[in-house]
């Protein structure tokens, strides 16, 4: 069975995260704008592959003065790095998951990750349209990719916790055209330790 391109249907998919506040409650938030597309092997799944790019800009927390301030040059500097990348290198099974691994970039830092994927099966919908379906889980130490931000509290601890944990919801639609591979992309020249420089 070949690689075939199936399109994210962003309006039944979401990639949704959390983190600690003041150490102790959780702050949920989202990305509403982004795309991505994945070729699928069912039959073989480390031959499949993904890209996705979320809009910094859609970040929604329910609270407008705490997006304003991760867009800020003390979070995600969106004015000069306005998305966030995923491109996948390799997939491996392990056992009923699978691990897809990575280059992530925020904010100009590229980091090699891996994502825990589980497969939730294949459906038609309504219009008889083939639909697959995905569930990814992670988690990020935020201060890795230069959002370094905090304050600390006067009982102890800090306002906002390093890690934050990524859950991704993907239902993706067959395309009409077959492809064998993604179309080449080239992530933005950074290093993988020192943010890169402001586009122009």
């Amino acid at each position: 069975m070949t690689t075939e391109r199936w399109a994210i249907d962003t309006a039944h998919s979401s990639v949704d995260f959390v983190a600690r506040h003041m150490m102790v409650s959780k702050i949920r938030g989202t990305f509403t704008d982004w795309s991505g597309a994945i070729d699928v092997n069912l039959e073989d799944p480390s031959l499949s592959s993904v890209t996705a790019t979320l809009v910094v800009a859609s970040i929604n927390t329910r609270d407008q003065k705490r997006d304003t301030h991760l867009l800020s040059t003390d979070f995600f500097d969106a004015a000069i790095y306005p998305h966030v990348t995923f491109i996948s290198r390799r997939v491996e099974i392990e056992g009923t998951h699978l691990k897809v691994i990575g280059d992530l970039t925020i904010r100009g830092v590229i980091k090699d990750v891996a994502l825990d994927v589980e497969y939730n099966g294949l459906n038609l919908d309504p219009w008889g349209n083939k639909r697959v379906h995905y569930n990814a889980r992670i988690t990020l130490n935020r201060k890795d990719f230069g959002l370094a931000w905090n304050q600390v509290l006067e009982t102890g601890g800090v306002l906002i916790g390093e890690n934050v944990e990524i859950e991704i919801q993907v239902e993706a639609l067959r395309e009409v055209v077959t492809a064998k591979h993604l179309p080449e992309t080239k992530p933005p020249a950074a290093s993988t330790d020192t943010p890169a420089p402001p586009l122009g």
